[in-house]
């Protein structure tokens, strides 16, 4: 079964080609990074309009890279949410269109669950697993029973971990996007260097605030002397990368899972990685450990496609959905 994706919801137009939910045959991906690095941060009216500017070429460059024709596709799909409202509606618009055109069902497709479905492309990962998923609007671990059934064992009560990366950033004066480079900071610090405290909170939510207010507390203290930025990036990401790692295996254990899952565009942290595949080894608790390729982390097409293949939104009638800004 070959479906069509398309990903709008926030600042990447993306569309993609995938085969059986797991192979790839094209995939492309404008980025609008740069424009929103003058604003700091991604301004919702312009991601819109860049989509508008986009969602054609990219359309027709997914299908020239792919070699296959519109009336081959057996499905178009789009992200209906969550996400920027404008920005999905450009998507979901272009998605519904091509539907009609082609006589072919529309598949819409909720973001959270597309991320977690990065992990089936080019690989053999089957449910049941407990599956992190971190992105730059929600931190969630996810019990995963069955394709299409979940339920959610936990989340954060305040920050994403995503936001948390960005806004620590600003505070040590690092450019958008932020978490990027607080990562690549961070490899060249010391993870010992402060101690800051990790969350502790109730079994099924974390928080990460007084992470936050830790780390705002520890820069005023250099501001007459050179800060050592590379150790308080690598201080933070060791601490806010353990209260992850602690928790989802904590969850894992509850659950009876071996299999853990890692998902969103906080997947592509480099020492979350780490930490993660380091559950393998047997003093870890030996767990089958999977993360999407880096291409695959942040917001992509092809992720939707394979959500659409093994988990679509279920809806009476697909074309008279509309999108949302929460979920």
């Amino acid at each position: 079964m070959l479906i069509f994706g398309i990903e709008t919801s926030c600042d990447e137009t993306a569309c993609a080609i995938v085969k059986d939910g797991r192979e790839v045959i094209s995939n492309v991906v404008a980025s609008q990074i740069k424009t929103h690095q003058a604003f700091g941060g991604v301004v919702p009216e312009v991601a819109a309009r860049e989509h508008l500017d986009a969602i054609n070429v990219v359309i027709e460059e997914t299908f020239a890279q792919s070699g296959i024709k519109p009336s081959e596709i057996d499905a178009f799909a789009s992200t209906a949410g969550p996400g920027l409202v404008g920005c999905l509606l450009v998507g979901l618009n272009a998605a519904k269109t091509l539907s009609l055109v082609y006589n072919k069902p529309y598949i819409p497709v909720n973001h959270l669950k597309a991320h977690v479905c990065a992990n089936f492309i080019d690989t053999d990962l089957k449910p049941p697993f407990t599956c992190l998923l971190v992105s730059g609007g929600h931190t969630q671990i996810i019990n995963v029973s069955d394709y299409g059934k979940s339920e959610i064992a936990a989340s954060t009560i305040d920050d994403a971990t995503g936001e948390v990366y960005d806004k620590v950033a600003r505070l040590l004066g690092l450019s958008y996007p932020g978490g990027i480079q607080l990562d690549k900071l961070a490899q060249n610090g010391n993870r010992e260097a402060f101690k800051l405290p990790e969350a502790k909170v109730g079994e099924d939510e974390f928080s990460f605030s007084g992470l936050k207010t830790a780390v705002l507390r520890l820069t005023q203290r250099f501001k007459n002397e050179q800060m050592p930025v590379n150790d308080i990036c690598a201080s933070f990401q060791e601490t806010i990368t353990s209260t992850l790692i602690k928790k989802t295996v904590k969850i894992a254990q509850k659950n009876n899972s071996k299999t853990i899952v890692l998902a969103g565009g906080v997947a592509a942290n480099s020492r979350l990685r780490e930490k993660l595949f380091e559950l393998q080894k047997p003093e870890n608790g030996s767990y089958q450990v999977f993360a999407p390729k880096m291409k695959y982390c942040t917001d992509n097409a092809a992720m939707v496609a394979s959500a659409a293949f093994f988990n679509p939104m279920k809806v009476e009638n697909p074309l008279e959905l509309e999108v949302f800004s929460r979920g």
